[in-house]
């Protein structure tokens, strides 16, 4: 099994592409779909903010045993 947790960082970061640049965007070369995606990244670079994590370790790990609970039906 591979752990790569980075990969949902990346999925939210292409999500944001699609969102800003691509979806509902009419784009008449490839050219100018490249330079609006070079756009949205560089807005979003200029503006970033850090990641707030909000989740209390108790309520993650209350979540994670009640999913492996209905998963596995049993405890661990």
């Amino acid at each position: 099994m591979t752990y790569s947790p980075w990969l949902n960082q990346a999925e939210c970061f292409f999500a944001l592409i699609t969102g800003k640049a691509i979806r509902r965007g009419s784009f008449g070369s490839v050219k100018q779909l490249i330079k609006r995606i070079d756009e949205v990244v560089s807005h979003y670079n200029e503006n970033c903010e850090p990641f707030t994590w909000t989740a209390s370790t108790d309520s993650v790990l209350a979540k994670l045993q009640r999913l492996c609970t209905s998963i596995s039906g049993t405890e661990h």
